[in-house]
């Protein structure tokens, strides 16, 4: 298996919920400058189509994320056809409840109990997604997950903004350029963030924690993603003539 089990500073319980929530944010401003919510609204917008579904149930959504982007987008590309979606997590962050309860968007919610995607006969019915956060599953967690989105036959979305095709090594030696180049990014992406809270700013521009932590989580997931090799290593006997499996890159237009 290509994929490297590195760490990443957010899959830590002893990270502070404000700093994590700070790392969100600048990846949130990232994701919607590239556009990203359109390529994933896109693509689960054709599986609703085709499965004749309206609910999606996001998976490991954390604190934040960039799914609310794609509700709305979803919202205004499918006015004929009403969309729910459910945000969950194994353990529900209470700003992310306390957040999606003030926006008060009508058919966006937080489910205030524990989802496993281990276990997703637990969760609502619906297209399950999982975006950004696959790579976080050891082989392990990431097959048994897999494996329950084939015991209970619903469509299963696994979306990643990146591929895993750098070699290790080579990963390893432009890692200092690469994290000098991560950092700058963040200086530059902080005045983004809305809201903006006195932590971020403090914590970026004059005692520059969040830059570093954000820089290592936002490297460290290259080589923790899994390879398309991988995918088929991990999907082996979970595919029959009732449910299979694509892969595919998603390009944005």
């Amino acid at each position: 298996m290509k994929r490297v089990q590195l760490f990443e500073f957010e899959d830590f319980a002893w990270l502070p919920s404000w700093l994590r929530n700070s790392m969100t944010n600048l990846l949130v401003v990232l994701l919607k400058m590239m556009g990203i919510q359109h390529v994933i609204s896109s693509k689960i917008k054709s599986i609703l189509i085709n499965s004749q579904i309206s609910n999606i149930v996001d998976l490991g959504t954390g604190p934040g994320g960039v799914m609310p982007l794609v509700f709305e987008d979803l919202q205004t590309s499918m006015e004929s056809q009403k969309v729910q979606m459910f945000l969950s997590d194994l353990f529900p962050s209470q700003s992310g409840i306390s957040q999606i309860k003030s926006v008060n968007k009508t058919g966006l919610l937080y489910l205030e109990n524990s989802v496993d995607a281990t276990h997703l006969s637990t969760a609502p019915n619906g297209l399950k997604t999982m975006v950004n956060c696959f790579h976080h599953m050891p082989p392990k967690q990431a097959r048994a997950i897999l494996k329950s989105a084939f015991e209970n036959k619903q469509p299963f979305l696994i979306y990643e903004m990146a591929e895993n095709k750098m070699p290790f090594v080579i990963w390893v030696i432009l890692l200092p350029i690469s994290m000098v180049f991560m950092v700058i990014m963040v200086v530059f992406m902080t005045p983004f963030v809305k809201p903006l809270t006195w932590q971020q700013f403090v914590f970026t521009y004059l005692i520059p924690i969040i830059p570093f932590l954000y820089a290592w989580d936002g490297q460290a997931s290259m080589p923790r993603m899994y390879s398309m090799d991988d995918m088929d290593e991990l999907l082996d006997g979970l595919s029959s003539d009732k449910y299979s499996w694509t892969k595919e890159i998603a390009l944005n237009h």
